[in-house]
C-alpha cells in the first residue's frame, strides 16, 4: 500500500524540525552527560503544544491523528531521544484512560497532561515479569471503596517525574492472565521510587524502580473492569509500538544527517571522503533502511487511525517497532564508523545515537517477543 503523507503533515514536519533544531537540540548533550531530566527541552515543548497532541480535544489536546504524532516523535528523537521518550511516555500512559477509563477519569487526568501541568507513566514490568506479563506479583486487594496496591514495578520510565501511574496488579491472584486489573494511581498518594537506573542510554530520562507499599487507591480509579486489565495493556502496546518505531527512525535518521554533513567536510587524500564509493554506498544502504523502516511506521499509524478494521495492528505494530528499532541500531553503528575514531569519542553526537538506539529493541517487547508475534500471525494466515 503505497502511503503519501498530506500537505499540511509536511508543512508540520517542516515546523517541527526548525523548532527541534533551534529549542531542544541545543539541550541534547548536557542532558545526556549529566544523566538530568531536559527540563528546558520539555518546557519548549509544552509551549510547542507537543503534549496534546495526543490527547483529544474534548479533554484539552489537539486531537492529531497517529501519523502526526509519529512525525513528532521521530523529530525530536532526530535530535534528542531522551526528549522524546519525555512525550511519549505521558502518552502511553494515559492511553488506557483514553481508550477504557470511565468519563471521571478522562476529565480528571488527561487536561493536565495535555496542557503539560503532569507527567504519567506506564507500571507494567516486574523483575521476573517483563514480557511474561502474567507472572506479576503486584496485588490489588478490595477494601471496601478503595484497593489496596503492593508490589514493585521496574523499568518504569519517568519515575520519580510522574504525577500519576497507571498500574497493573493482580485483583486475583489465581487467575492468570485474566487476574489482571488497571489503576490510575496518583504520585503523592504513597508511591516511592526506590532506585533509578544508571543506563547506556537515554540517560535524560530516569528509569527506575517503584514500590507500592499498601497504596491506597479509590475503586473509581479502576481503568475499564476487574480483570480486564491484561487486555488493556496489549490493546494499548499495540497502539504504542509504532510511536517506538517513529523514535527509532528519528534516532537512525539523526545519525545519517550528522554523519552525511560530517562526510562533506572532511578531506583525505585531497578530497572530501564524501567522494568515496565504499562511504557511499554505506550511505545508500542507510538511507534505504531508514525509509523502509519509515514506510512501515507511517503504514501501522495509518491503521491505527483506521480504527485497525483489518484485525493487522498487532502483526503491523510488532514490524514497525521491530524493524525501525534494528534499522536504528545499524544505521548508528555504522554512522560511528563513517566518523572514524571521532565517532567513537563524546565531543560528536553519533555515539550517543548509537547508545539510544539500542533501547529501542528492548522496551515495549523485546524484538524477540515482536518476532513471535509477526511469525504467528504469518503462520495463521
Amino acid at each position: 500500500m503505497a502511503f503519501l503523507l498530506a500537505e499540511e503533515q509536511e508543512e508540520f514536519r517542516s515546523s517541527i524540525r526548525r523548532f527541534c533544531e533551534e529549542k531542544i537540540a541545543p539541550h541534547a548533550a548536557k542532558a545526556d552527560r549529566e544523566a538530568a531530566y531536559p527540563w528546558e527541552s520539555f518546557k519548549e515543548s509544552v509551549k510547542m503544544g507537543l503534549p496534546a497532541l495526543g490527547i483529544p480535544e474534548e479533554y484539552g489536546g489537539a486531537g492529531a491523528d497517529r501519523v502526526t504524532q509519529a512525525i513528532m516523535a521521530e523529530e525530536v528523537a532526530r535530535v534528542c531521544a531522551s526528549t522524546c521518550v519525555t512525550l511519549l511516555i505521558s502518552q502511553l500512559g494515559m492511553e488506557p484512560v483514553k481508550n477504557w477509563g470511565s468519563e471521571e477519569l478522562k476529565k480528571r487526568y488527561l487536561p493536565p497532561v495535555a496542557s503539560g501541568e503532569a507527567q504519567a507513566s506506564y507500571c507494567l514490568s516486574e523483575a521476573d515479569a517483563g514480557s511474561d506479563v502474567a507472572s506479576m506479583k503486584t496485588k490489588a486487594v478490595r477494601d471496601g471503596d478503595y484497593y489496596i496496591i503492593s508490589g514493585t514495578k521496574y523499568w518504569i520510565t519517568n519515575a520519580g517525574i510522574s504525577d500519576t501511574y497507571t498500574v497493573f496488579a493482580k485483583t486475583d491472584p489465581q487467575g492468570g492472565h485474566r487476574g489482571i486489573s488497571c489503576f490510575v494511581v496518583e504520585a503523592d498518594w504513597g508511591v516511592q521510587v526506590t532506585k533509578l537506573e544508571d543506563k547506556l542510554g537515554l540517560r535524560g530520562s530516569p528509569t527506575g524502580e517503584v514500590l507500592f507499599d499498601e497504596v491506597r487507591v479509590p475503586a473509581s480509579n479502576m481503568v475499564g473492569k476487574e480483570g480486564q486489565g491484561f487486555f488493556i495493556a496489549m490493546h494499548t502496546l499495540d497502539r504504542t509500538r509504532p510511536m517506538i518505531g517513529a523514535q527509532a527512525v528519528g534516532i537512525a535518521q539523526g545519525a545519517l544527517d550528522y554523519a552525511t554533513s560530517y562526510m562533506r567536510e572532511r578531506h583525505a587524500f585531497g578530497r572530501p571522503i564524501a567522494e568515496f564509493q565504499g562511504l557511499q554506498f554505506m550511505v545508500a544502504d542507510m538511507a534505504m533502511r531508514i525509509e523502509a523502516a519509515r514506510g512501515l511506521v507511517y503504514r501501522a499509524c495509518s491503521i491505527i487511525d483506521a480504527g485497525d478494521p483489518n484485525g493487522q495492528l498487532s502483526s503491523m505494530g510488532a514490524m514497525a517497532k521491530c524493524m525501525a528499532s534494528d534499522v536504528a541500531m545499524d544505521v548508528t553503528t555504522d554512522a560511528v564508523q563513517l566518523l572514524g575514531g571521532y565517532g567513537y569519542t563524546k565531543d560528536f553526537p553519533v555515539e550517543r545515537f548509537m547508545r539510544d538506539a539500542k533501547i529501542t529493541q528492548i522496551y515495549e517487547g523485546t524484538n524477540q517477543i515482536q518476532r513471535l508475534v509477526i511469525a504467528r500471525k504469518v503462520l495463521q494466515s
